[in-house]
């Protein structure tokens, strides 16, 4: 995708500005030269450096006489050659061999290929070589094969909520709605570290990739072998694999709670079989115990759907930084109750549960009786008094003989109807999506000093 493109770097007005400091006698010997020499260093320093070029507030002459170990170490930052702009590329205008593609076939159906030379992907519309995708723009429309070229569709830019619309689902997934959510609750900025538990499809880690792209780092754990490998293989082949670290283990540390269960009913650990989805082979970076393996306050923010949050709070009050935000997603109210209970206890503050809820609403033209526009007519005592005679008439205005009553045009206006115009309306859907999780979020105190115990629940 494309946020995950490395940066260019191009020499902006302060690299090619040529400002460094520079020896005193780099113009000559004369006391002038010296003098120019002099105020040009101090310059660079006032524009580079700012307040902290001394204390005190007066220059100081940098004379050749001083030696090289006595100037300080900021010194170095008056370089010209240090401030190149970096900036994201702009995005590639064509499809090339290997990228991904997302493919809309219809309004609720979503595909992707990897565009790949002398290959055909084929659906319910037709058959459509790769070699018609490449080079294309994003966006276009491809004719199918077959079928007399009736068959068509869409090539797409991958975007993270695109490829949850499109991906093959390992889990359930956290959809768009709950994604944006998570995003500005963690406060989510470019070059953060995050670590997210419970990697499943790699929906939310591409949402959090994006945020924190271009130099920010992503710790995802997953305790299924199949599913982590297959996350980071998919990570790789998006071009995101310098922004995110796949890790095999267990935060909540079962293995470890299940040892002291076992010690506590005097029965040898291993003696019953324990029925997991994970394949049979052994991490050897899993010690069974839990943890992020990072270190303390290594992370600024973190997310956890597990179906079991609670078990993994102390360990993010460890990795966690001060005031670092942490977010649990979960679909049962139980769930939530347990892990609010965790959290407080562990020090965390600020702690809210939410629930969003989406309403789509139909926007179309439609033709309605346009409003009357006339402004009413101030009524004078022979209007009003017509209108008496009318309404006592039963709606009907009886005059005599050889007299002729004239209607204002307001008056003749009122009873014919409006012109229809088509005008653009909204109404809501009559289904709205229902449940999907409850997102408690909190805030995270000043955390102990010490690794959390692994044996305690």
């Amino acid at each position: 995708m494309d946020f995950g493109r490395p940066m260019v770097c191009n020499p902006g007005v302060v690299a090619k500005s040529n400002i460094r400091l520079v020896s005193e006698t780099y113009l000559g010997d004369d006391a002038l030269d010296i003098l120019v020499c002099q105020s040009s260093n101090d310059a660079a320093k006032d524009f580079f450096l700012g307040n902290d070029n001394h204390a005190d507030g007066h220059t100081k002459k940098d004379t050749s006489s001083e030696p090289a170990n006595d100037t300080p170490k900021h010194l170095s930052l008056v370089d010209h050659a240090l401030y190149v702009e970096h900036h994201l590329p702009a995005p590639r205008p064509t499809i090339q061999p290997g990228d991904l593609v997302v493919v809309f076939e219809s309004f609720h159906d979503l595909n992707f290929v990897y565009a790949t030379p002398n290959e055909v992907f084929s659906n319910r519309n037709g058959h459509f070589p790769h070699n018609d995708f490449i080079n294309k723009p994003f966006g276009c429309k491809i004719r199918s094969k077959n079928n007399n070229g009736l068959g068509f569709l869409y090539l797409l830019r991958p975007t993270p909520e695109l490829w949850a619309k499109s991906l093959p689902h390992r889990t359930q997934i956290v959809h768009e709605l709950d994604a944006s959510m998570i995003v500005h609750y963690l406060n989510l900025i470019p070059n953060m570290v995050v670590c997210e538990s419970g990697t499943g499809s790699g929906a939310m880690s591409h949402v959090i990739l994006r945020s924190i792209a271009p130099r920010g780092k992503l710790h995802t754990y997953e305790f299924n072998k199949i599913r982590a490998d297959k996350a980071r293989i998919e990570f790789q082949g998006h071009g995101l694999g310098h922004l995110v670290e796949v890790h095999h283990r267990d935060v909540c540390g079962k293995k470890a709670l299940l040892n002291r269960n076992q010690q506590e009913t005097n029965q040898p650990f291993g003696s019953e079989e324990v029925e997991t989805d994970e394949p049979k082979t052994q991490n050897a970076a899993d010690d069974g115990k839990g943890g992020f393996q990072l270190g303390q306050s290594a992370a600024h923010a973190i997310f956890l759907d597990l179906p079991e949050p609670w078990l993994a709070v102390k360990h993010a009050a460890y990795t966690l930084k001060i005031s670092g935000r942490i977010c649990s997603y979960s679909p049962c109210m139980e769930q939530t109750q347990r892990t609010v209970v965790a959290l407080k206890q562990y020090g965390f503050h600020s702690i809210q549960t939410v629930e969003a809820r989406l309403k789509e609403y139909f926007v179309d033209e439609v033709e309605m009786e346009a409003p009357p526009t006339a402004l009413p007519a101030v009524p004078t005592e022979e209007t009003a008094t017509l209108e008496k005679e009318r309404h006592v008439a039963g709606g009907v205005l009886q005059k005599p003989e050889g007299e002729i009553i004239v209607e204002t045009e307001n008056q003749a206006n009122k009873h014919q109807p409006g012109a229809k115009k088509r005008k653009l309306c909204a109404r809501p859907f009559s289904q709205m999506r229902g449940h999907t999780a409850f997102l408690t979020f909190a805030t995270a105190g000043r955390s102990t000093s010490r690794k959390p115990d692994t044996n305690s629940a």
